[in-house]
């Protein structure tokens, strides 16, 4: 072997490289996170994480333009650029909820773009956590609770409200039954409900008087 020869290796398999506001979590020891202004003049705090690997192909021309440094002049300025360029586009809030994903997709093909550019293979990116001022954050929790509110309410009145047509249609019934009854008999059905009576009465083993016809014509029948 050549000792005169200066040997450089290169890790090809997939690194992470992260950025996190939570100390000796990422690459950098303390407050790490990426700091960004949005649309509406807010600062958020962002963690990210950068999974990437070295082209092999493309190594001997990382090590001759840039080094073996290239975390630190490659990996990082590019994806904390690309990550303050796209959030000037999106409010605080809609970065830290809907818009969170299209802002995930669009840095990707900001960081995947330029490392291709330098030998490096973007495989995935991780938009961990997204801090908002706490002022936003505050009220963002207070009108979740106030929905939350608004929601059990408004369950509470719908059963109220079943509970009442209930308890309506019970009191129609009871008084359609009760006008039914009261008008709505002829004399010939109570005769029939009359002798229904009398013939339960007549069957039983007990004792018993039975009168039949009307007052002017009673008839009596006993029995044991």
């Amino acid at each position: 072997m050549n000792r005169l020869v200066e040997v450089t290796t290169f890790d090809v398999k997939t690194q992470n490289y992260t950025m996190s506001a939570v100390h000796d979590e990422g690459n950098k020891a303390g407050d790490d996170a990426i700091r960004i202004l949005t649309s509406d003049g807010l600062e958020v705090t962002i963690d990210l994480s950068v999974l990437f690997s070295v082209t092999p192909k493309d190594a001997p021309r990382i090590l001759k333009e840039i080094g073996d440094d290239y975390l630190d002049k490659i990996v990082r300025p590019i994806a904390r650029t690309a990550i303050r360029d796209n959030a000037v586009s999106y409010e605080a809030v809609a970065l830290y909820s809907t818009k969170r994903q299209e802002f995930q997709s669009k840095i990707f093909s900001a960081i995947d773009q330029s490392f291709a550019k330098r030998g490096l293979k973007l495989e995935q990116l991780l938009v961990r956590n997204v801090t908002l001022p706490e002022s936003v954050r505050k009220a963002i929790e207070s009108k979740i609770n106030a929905e939350q509110d608004a929601q059990k309410m408004q369950f509470v009145l719908q059963k109220e409200k079943q509970l009442a047509e209930r308890k309506r249609i019970e009191a129609q019934g009871i008084a359609d039954y009760q006008r039914i009854l009261s008008t709505g008999l002829s004399d010939k059905q109570l005769q029939y409900e009359s002798i229904l009576a009398q013939k339960e009465i007549a069957l039983s083993t007990n004792a018993k008087i039975i009168i039949m016809g009307n007052a002017k014509n009673p008839i009596i029948l006993g029995g044991n």
